[in-house]
């Protein structure tokens, strides 16, 4: 392959990995999107170079139960949050068999609690809704509601997979879905596939600890760190962090990562947002250590440790870091990674011989 075709293919990757990420919203997003035609130019050089070089395909499946479980959660969440902020009583509220059940004696309030999860929601949402009897409601993701919210994990993962890939410096590769819950990869003049699925194999760790500050870190470094506590190193400026060794929170909570701009200076950041149980927990961890530093890390490499000013109530973080747009891009690819609900499964590796000789 000539060096101006790499050249070219390499580009479109790169573009493709911040493209990814930052695409208009899904709902807004027509099919035909700038996106979609990128990743079709990709496939084609690809698939023109896997029948001259051969190369490896690699299918992967998400787990369609774990996305199921995580939407039920977060739906018995949303319940608990409406029906206190609207003093109605109830009882037994649990997840069930795929569903949330809660025990509301009057029928008005039952109506009403429905009205505000589906038609009062932003965006609306669609649930399957049953009357159990004496009071009993059961509520479910509606089968629309799942098969957009699986295809957009989907998307997800398929962003993830591209920025992981170019990472650990494999490319060119293309990355497609394969019907409804499936990732297929073609790596061109890649025969040992063991070496990339070895990269999804490894799963991110998403941590966020508080700063100890009885001892400088470069002491601690030189020295022996206070018992509980370890040093870090700077995802890009490479200092030093004495860290607590226990999490005050993890990342499975996580339901978004992305790059972006900080209002005003426009620099780039990586931001995410918790679901209901994750911004609970940060809330409460923020209001219990104001003044205090706090690590956001990535497998044992600190993003950012700022300073907590106030409670972060609504559940949204942005970390800044000096970082470029692709950094950024990198460090969101990580955080989704962290925290994908639906896990990666390995269906198929395969090496493909090429049809013709280069």
């Amino acid at each position: 392959m000539s060096t101006p075709l790499r050249d070219r293919i390499t580009r479109l990757i790169a573009t493709l990995a911040i493209a990814s990420a930052i695409a208009l919203p899904r709902a807004a997003a027509a099919e035909d999107t700038q996106l979609d035609k990128m990743r079709a130019k990709i496939a084609s050089f690809v698939g023109s170079l896997m029948e001259k070089q051969g190369g490896s395909r690699i299918i992967y499946k998400v787990d369609s139960d774990a996305l199921r479980d995580v939407l039920v959660t977060d739906l018995r969440d949303d319940v608990y949050k409406a029906l206190k902020e609207s003093r109605t009583a109830f009882s037994a509220l649990k997840v069930s068999e795929g569903s949330v059940e809660v025990t509301i004696a009057d029928a008005n309030s039952r109506s009403q609690l429905v009205r505000k999860l589906t038609t009062d929601a932003a965006p609306p949402r669609s649930l399957k809704v049953t009357d159990g009897g004496a009071g009993v409601i059961r509520l479910a993701p509606a089968d629309a509601t799942f098969a957009r919210e699986q295809h957009d994990l989907v998307e997800d993962a398929i962003a993830m997979v591209e920025q992981r890939l170019k990472d650990s410096g494999v490319k060119p590769a293309s990355v497609q879905q394969d019907g409804a819950d499936r990732i297929r990869i073609f790596l061109p003049g890649v025969m040992d596939p063991e070496r990339v699925t070895a990269v999804f194999a490894k799963k991110v760790r998403v941590s966020f600890r508080m700063v100890d500050t009885t001892m400088p870190a470069e002491q601690a470094e030189l020295g022996t760190p206070p018992a509980g506590s370890e040093v870090l190193f700077g995802f890009k400026e490479k200092r030093a962090y004495l860290v607590a060794k226990d999490s005050a929170l993890d990342g499975d909570d996580i339901i978004y990562a992305g790059p972006g701009f900080a209002t005003g200076t426009k620099d780039p950041i990586a931001s995410f947002r918790f679901n209901g149980r994750g911004t609970r927990r940060l809330a409460h961890v923020t209001e219990e250590n104001i003044g205090k530093p706090f690590a956001i890390v990535l497998d044992d490499k600190v993003i950012s440790a700022p300073v907590i000013r106030e409670p972060i109530t609504g559940g949204s973080v942005q970390i800044s870091g000096n970082f470029t747009m692709e950094e950024a891009n990198s460090v969101a690819m990580l955080l989704r990674a962290g925290a994908l609900p639906g896990r990666l499964a390995l269906v198929e590796q395969q090496i493909v011989q090429p049809v013709s000789k280069p």
